[in-house]
């Protein structure tokens, strides 16, 4: 009998299970089920392949038999190739998850310099048509300004009675940037997963916007800048991976 698929299915199995208790910290002799349960609750991944992955747990006992406290394990019986393709792949994406970076590539970030007139702010805006702003001083990112954010400090100095050309002309952006704003935006490194930025977002109900830079440290310069709007992209680009779209 031809055992390679078999073979395979195992070694697929036993690297996702090792994998999930070096990940959540299992007990060592937790069993499969349990394992995954538990990882479902905190890992997107697992949770979105539970079903198969319990399955596959059951698949494993039916594939191996152990004679009457024997250590070795025997094969008696053999998962065909479409079992063996889904456990190999489910396994890339716990163990080598697709990074976010090669999903959506390094795109144009819409910026601004922080000691720029407000106005320049609201150029870029039309000019990029983007809803978020970069703030850079002198190479360093700063902040950032959203577009809406942008509306309400206009109207909080339209109601204080101030010129709005002095306003635009004269205010530094620096002035206008707030921390509040800068609270709803996350920053990854170009090495975190696309499940990441999906965690996030389910996490963060008011979540604005992921930015993307090398090492994901606040200051680096902006590769990407990931909103909901990018989920139809992601979803594609994992659809050549056969993984169930978000």
């Amino acid at each position: 009998m031809d055992i390679s698929n078999a073979a395979r299915f195992l070694q697929s199995y036993n690297r996702i299970e090792a994998q999930l208790k070096l990940l959540h910290g299992a007990r060592a002799a937790m069993n499969f089920t349990d394992l995954v349960k538990k990882c479902s609750d905190e890992d997107i991944t697992v949770r979105r392949y539970a079903a198969e992955l319990i399955d596959y747990g059951k698949l494993r006992n039916a594939i191996v038999h152990r004679a009457g406290g024997a250590a070795d394990e025997t094969v008696i019986a053999v998962p065909c190739d479409d079992v063996v393709h889904t456990i190999e792949f489910i396994e890339s994406l716990i163990c080598r998850p697709p990074r976010l970076i090669d999903a959506i590539k390094v795109k144009p970030v819409a910026s601004v310099f922080a000691d720029k007139p407000v106005l320049a702010a609201v150029e870029a805006f039309r000019e990029k048509w983007q809803k978020s702003l970069v703030v850079y001083d002198h190479g360093t990112m700063v902040g950032v300004i959203n577009s809406y954010g942008l509306y309400a400090e206009i109207e909080a100095r339209v109601k204080a009675g101030e010129d709005l050309g002095t306003f635009f002309l004269h205010t530094p952006v620096r002035d206008v940037m707030h921390d509040a704003v800068l609270e709803r935006y996350v920053v990854m490194s170009q090495d975190a997963t696309v499940f990441e930025v999906f965690v996030a977002f389910e996490e963060k109900k008011d979540l604005l916007a992921v930015i993307v830079t090398e090492n994901g440290v606040f200051g680096e310069k902006a590769l990407s800048i990931i909103t909901p709007s990018d989920f139809p992209r992601i979803n594609r680009f994992l659809e050549n991976y056969n993984a169930k779209p978000f």
